[in-house]
């Protein structure tokens, strides 16, 4: 419900953006750029889920060797005394805890490409479970809500941006990003076991301590390297362990004596069927986002932003990074794209492109995610997971700005 009136209020801001601008200023020439941004933004998510489907195609097939080859039940074995709290409604042993953990752990080594098929097999495992097809249950909300809270402890897409754009120290934002998406998911976390009435007991205390400690060693390992060793390192680690992921899906299903080609085969052909089944949900959320930024609706914000916090005699410097962090629950690629133009316009090691690239990693695209996973398994009420999800980003927003006065300010 709170995703349809959200979807509703794009088209509404950009209709009364468009009217007052016409009426005040005699701007004729933005509907046409409204309606040519819905027509690019449509393009645009069949472009995605074009990309999508070759990676889909990819990973689900792998994902059905670790599925069949039992590594999957394996890892959901391995978190079971974890996850079986924070996912009551997921019996003990059940093919999603595997996905789930799967995708948590592609997710914290950055790797996006890994993350989404995964995720969208978890999705798969938990609507086998679902009672009411068209509406999200509390494990989904709980899955969705630490997706878009995007723990990921090597942000190496973002070190390249900056690194692209002249950064003397490109690795320089790796500590304040890890400590602020660390916070974000803390606080989607304990939110959430709230709503969902989840008892925080010693298990769970435990494993949030260990994940903790976790971030805290890595924190404190990269922070000992030099910029250059640091990009290095964090680029092989995540893309050793992805492969050692395939390699062990693959062994796993040589010793259980499948046919792992038939079967690679077979899941790749789930992946497909899914790449296309998301396209109306991606050319709906990604219309509406066009349009209202084409309205000029986001830069107006930001203008009534930066005159507040001047107003109350705050610093303001971080205001230029708003648009990035207003984007990033809206769009992976515009949130980026506002990234790299405040990069752009005020340098790589400016003040506030360090803010617009701690914000940039601090979350994930919280409106892909849903649009995405939700509609994936056909989900159309989705409860409260957006508003859940927009605390994590607001949260993680939040923590960004505060973590980079604490190291550049």
């Amino acid at each position: 419900m709170v995703l349809n009136w959200i979807w509703i209020a794009f088209f509404a801001i950009a209709f009364l953006m468009a009217a007052g601008s016409t009426i005040a200023s005699g701007d004729l020439s933005i509907w046409s750029d409204i309606m040519n941004s819905s027509f690019s933004q449509a393009s645009f998510a069949f472009e995605i889920s074009l990309g999508l489907t070759g990676v889909l195609t990819l990973w689900m097939g792998f994902m059905k060797i670790g599925e069949r080859g039992g590594v999957i039940e394996f890892f959901g074995r391995l978190i079971s005394p974890f996850f079986s709290r924070l996912f009551p409604g997921i019996p003990k042993g059940h093919p999603a805890m595997g996905a789930i953990f799967m995708n948590i752990s592609a997710n914290m080594l950055g790797l996006d490409n890994a993350a989404t098929p995964m995720g969208l097999r978890a999705m798969q495992e938990m609507q086998s479970l679902n009672e009411k097809k068209d509406t999200a249950t509390d494990a989904m909300i709980m899955f969705l809500v630490l997706n878009s809270s995007g723990l990921c402890l090597i942000p190496v897409s973002i070190m390249m941006y900056r690194a692209q754009g002249g950064a003397a120290n490109p690795t320089d934002i790796f500590l304040p990003i890890l400590i602020a998406t660390a916070i974000a998911t803390l606080v989607g976390l304990i939110a959430l076991c709230i709503k969902q009435r989840i008892r925080m007991d010693g298990v769970i205390c435990s494993w949030l301590l260990g994940i903790a400690l976790v971030v805290a060693l890595v924190v404190w390992y990269f922070s000992t390297l030099s910029a250059e060793k640091m990009e290095t390192y964090s680029t092989f680690i995540a893309n050793f362990v992805l492969f050692s992921v395939i390699i062990s899906f693959i062994i796993a299903g040589v010793r259980k004596h499948i046919n792992v080609y038939d079967t690679f085969i077979e899941g790749a052909k789930e992946g497909f069927k899914t790449a296309v089944m998301i396209i109306p949900y991606l050319v709906a959320i990604l219309v509406a986002i066009g349009m209202f930024r084409a309205s000029g609706a986001l830069d107006l914000f930001t203008r009534w932003v930066e005159s507040g916090v001047n107003a109350l005699g705050f610093d303001s410097q971080w205001v230029g990074a708003l648009p990035t962090m207003l984007m990033k629950p809206l769009s992976g690629s515009g949130s980026c794209a506002m990234m790299l133009d405040v990069m752009k316009e005020n340098g790589a090691d400016a003040f506030v492109s360090r803010v617009a690239a701690a914000v940039r990693g601090s979350t994930d695209t919280t409106f892909y995610i849903l649009a995405v996973y939700f509609g994936s398994v056909g989900v159309m009420k989705t409860r409260y997971a957006a508003g859940y999800a927009l605390l994590a980003d607001l949260t993680g927003a939040v923590a960004a700005v505060v973590v980079a006065y604490f190291f550049w300010g």
